[in-house]
């Protein structure tokens, strides 16, 4: 039995609502530092960064589902809703942190910022993306817009991951290594998605051919 398809065989014994049930745990553990000494001298930035940069990584593993079926035959189609909407609620998470703690909800001066910091700007425009893909990720959306129309919708997640990527690299001091990988493997990703279908469903029985070899 090759990778794939053990690793499909634990994915059908593992119900999509054992993430939710996780979901609360890194945000728990992050709070629970910050309140106990544990996120350094600036706490509120430190929770900050580490709820976006959690919600990015789950942005990019739900990049990451149609690629790993497609190369390489392994399916976890099942849980990419709930990676998306685990993923938008670290976002929110990330956002409420910044206009609560941060900028204690001083609107005239979040406005301000929103407007005049272009990495804060990106950012929110990333988070105003992902809001309508939020609400329509349920069954009756589905219905209610038909497979197309809600596949045409869903195609804004790549846009939306692409500005948090960017957002990310600008809202770091200098060019750093990390937020460059991030922005590179989301590039990657999103490069996969502009080559024809035929190619990529050649190129995935190729690499399945030689797993099987």
């Amino acid at each position: 039995m090759g990778i794939a398809q053990r690793i499909n065989d634990i994915a059908r014994r593992v119900p999509p609502g054992v993430l939710y049930l996780l979901a609360p745990l890194p945000a728990a553990w992050w709070l629970y530092l910050g309140l106990t000494g544990g996120l350094g001298v600036e706490p509120i930035k430190e929770l900050e960064h580490r709820l976006g940069e959690f919600a990015l990584q789950l942005l990019i593993a739900g990049l990451c589902v149609t690629p790993l079926r497609e190369f390489f035959g392994v399916s976890l189609i099942k849980f990419r809703r709930a990676i998306g909407l685990i993923a938008f609620t670290y976002v929110v998470l990330h956002l409420l942190v910044w206009l609560v703690l941060d900028m204690s909800v001083l609107w005239e001066q979040i406005l301000r910022d929103i407007a005049k910091r272009p990495y804060i700007t990106i950012g929110m425009a990333s988070f105003a993306l992902l809001i309508p893909l939020a609400l329509t990720s349920n069954n009756l959306s589905i219905r209610k817009l038909g497979p197309v129309g809600w596949r045409r919708l869903h195609k804004l997640t790549y846009v939306a991951v692409a500005l948090g990527a960017v957002h990310f690299v600008m809202l770091t001091k200098g060019w750093q290594l990390e937020p460059l990988i991030y922005l590179t493997i989301v590039t990657a990703l999103l490069a996969l998605r502009l080559k024809p279908r035929q190619g990529v469903m050649s190129a995935a029985r190729l690499l399945k051919g030689r797993q099987s070899g």
